[in-house]
């Protein structure tokens, strides 16, 4: 499964849904996320925690580890499909309104063939499979 930044924050920052989601990701099946989701991520954290950038990056970096979570590239192709999930999910378009981000996390789910782990009514709105 893919994971989203939603998710990573809600496990990490120990939000609300937080265990669920961590308890989806824990069930075996191989994880993978991207350095877009890195990035939201780990901002999200130091706000959140009210860390430093270099002690956000360093909690991030440990549970992708723990977890045995794959950061897999940004490709053209993904690039591209990003931009045509935000032409038919995008904000100002779709009733998901997908940022950025989550259109990158709705490209790379679908690139890999895997469900998307997420916090959130956004992508439940799409067709992208939930993890």
């Amino acid at each position: 499964m893919f994971v989203d930044a939603s998710a990573l924050v809600a496990i990490i920052g120990e939000e609300a849904g937080g265990s669920e989601l961590a308890g989806r990701l824990d069930q075996g099946q191989q994880a993978y996320t991207s350095p877009v989701a890195l990035y939201e991520t780990t901002l999200a954290l130091v706000r959140i925690l009210r860390v430093s950038i270099a002690d956000a990056e360093s909690i991030v970096s440990e549970y992708l580890q723990r977890t045995g979570t794959q950061i897999i590239p940004i490709t053209a192709e993904i690039g591209i499909a990003a931009i045509h999930a935000f032409e038919r999910f995008g904000r100002g378009r779709h009733p998901a309104q997908l940022n950025m981000g989550d259109c990158f996390a709705y490209a790379c789910a679908r690139s890999l063939g895997v469900g998307l782990l997420y916090k959130g009514d956004d992508f439940g709105q799409t067709d992208i499979a939930a993890g």
